[in-house]
């Protein structure tokens, strides 16, 4: 994945700062707030949203299981319309094709419409090294470049800044600008459309990413609010989409449930105002698809985690979380931020650094992910079984070694309850060294001064006979004695 965020601190170091930022959490609560309210009243209106949702994890899981052979038939098909396939184990393979076949073109200037693979693999750095400058022509992405920022949402990567901020933004590095500029939305699109006609207009290569592709026919879509994607898929002379292998659909009919299912789930809208199609190489144009791996298949083998690539990025599940919603995009040191982020990008990445391996602890398991997701991704699922599989430190692995021996005896047991219920009084609020990170994020429970167990015995539950009473220290002493 992209070299931006190599070196980031785990994610309990990133929310930590994010979190004392009150502009930001102001931000993130009115954008995600808004977003959840209109998704939520347009589902409403969908009498069989549950049997949609199943139809499109079923789809998904069945293109998964027979991924290999329907992507070929993508490949077969997009060459029989004039198109031009490459195939990308890695971010750096996809980055050389790219850059390969837009130096085979002579210019140095492309327009990009918004995709999340490109970010993923940091294709306009590898762009920028080769002498090539990219261009984003979607709103919140130009937002994101022009402040030499990282999105911080999979739907509106620029959720992190106001309109006052764009303002600034705008006046200082957007060429053309007006001086008079304010801050109301429509005066900012208009600046922003004014500074990016003339790339569309002078463009002679462009590079997308693509919502689904159709194995059947062949078919790239490619859903955007703007228009934008309209401009870049239609007026260079040469268009190179660089897509996921995962977003493959069967069949054409395939793709009614996602059109359903995407709209709804993301922007909170009936019908997206834009729907991209195209099939190969059309008008005249020369078209290359990079189907790109990064990981994926090592994903596709794990049964529990392969469902992260049920994903179509429709950011509900960023929406709802309440860990999102406090510590923002950026905390999670990756182009996939929140929930989806917190499954998908350990996965892809390996979990081999400080930050990978603490992303699945970015959650508090309540479920509210699992229950907005289109597609039914499990994510507290998976997350559970990643913390699992996760390099614990050697304290941490002492310390559960050492419970699962003494919890293996009933014998071992008891003695270490009635040891701890002795030694209650010394216990300290807060655990000294390295176990001071537990007691940090939750309060040392009270230890009774006598276990179940001996109660039990005492109290006659040996012999078989069932005790009158349970104890119950929270009752008043009239309570317990009456």
């Amino acid at each position: 994945m992209s070299g931006v965020f190599v070196g980031m601190p785990a994610f309990p170091k990133n929310a930590a700062k994010a979190v004392q930022n009150s502009q930001l959490r102001f931000n993130l609560r009115k954008a995600t707030h808004t977003i959840r309210g209109k998704r939520a009243a347009v589902v409403g209106e969908v009498d069989d949203w549950a049997e949609l949702r199943q139809a499109g994890k079923t789809i998904k899981d069945h293109t998964l299981r027979n991924l290999d052979r329907y992507l070929i038939e993508l490949e077969e098909k997009v060459t029989a319309a004039g198109g031009v396939v490459h195939w990308a184990r890695d971010a750096a393979e996809a980055n050389r094709i790219v850059a390969r076949l837009v130096k085979d073109t002579g210019e140095t200037e492309v327009v990009k419409v918004k995709s999340m693979a490109t970010m993923e693999i940091g294709l306009n750095e590898a762009l920028a090294e080769e002498g090539i400058e990219a261009f984003e022509t979607d709103l919140a992405e130009l937002i994101v470049q022009l402040g030499d920022d990282f999105p911080s949402h999979i739907l509106v990567p620029a959720i992190h800044r106001n309109r006052a901020e764009i303002r600034e933004l705008f006046l200082k590095k957007m060429a053309g600008a007006p001086k008079d500029l304010t801050d109301e939305p429509r005066a900012l699109a208009e600046a922003a459309r004014l500074y990016l006609r003339k790339r569309f207009l002078e463009a002679k290569v462009a590079i997308s990413g693509a919502n689904f592709m159709i194995a059947e026919t062949g078919t790239l879509v490619v859903l955007e609010s703007e228009g934008n994607g309209r401009m870049c898929l239609t007026l260079p002379k040469t268009l190179i989409s660089v897509v996921g292998i995962e977003k493959l659909l069967p069949t054409w009919q395939d793709l009614e449930v996602f059109l359903q299912l995407l709209p709804r789930s993301s922007t909170g809208e009936r019908m997206n105002p834009y729907t991209s199609m195209w099939t190969g190489a059309t008008e005249g144009q020369e078209f290359h698809l990079v189907l790109l791996d990064n990981g994926r298949t090592s994903v596709l083998a794990d049964k529990v985690g392969r469902q992260a690539l049920r994903c179509i990025r429709c950011s509900a599940c960023l929406n709802v979380c309440p860990v999102y919603e406090r510590a923002g995009g950026h905390a999670y040191g990756s182009v996939y931020p929140g929930p989806i982020g917190a499954i998908l990008t350990p996965q892809l990445r390996g979990m081999d650094t400080e930050l990978d391996r603490s992303l699945p602890y970015a959650s508090s398991l309540c479920g509210a992910c699992y229950e907005v997701c289109p597609v039914a991704i499990d994510i507290p699922s998976v997350l559970v079984d990643l913390r699992a599989k996760a390099r614990h430190p050697r304290t941490e692995r002492a310390g559960m070694a050492a419970a699962g021996w003494v919890f293996n005896r009933s014998k071992r047991l008891a003695k270490a309850q009635r040891f701890g219920g002795r030694m209650r009084r010394l216990v300290p609020k807060r655990l000294p060294g390295p176990l001071s990170g537990w007691t940090d994020t939750r309060d040392m429970p009270e230890i009774p001064a006598e276990s179940f167990r001996d109660w039990w015995v005492r109290e006659g539950g040996a012999d078989g006979r069932r005790p009158a009473v349970a104890p119950d220290v929270n009752l008043p002493q009239e309570s317990r004695e009456s």
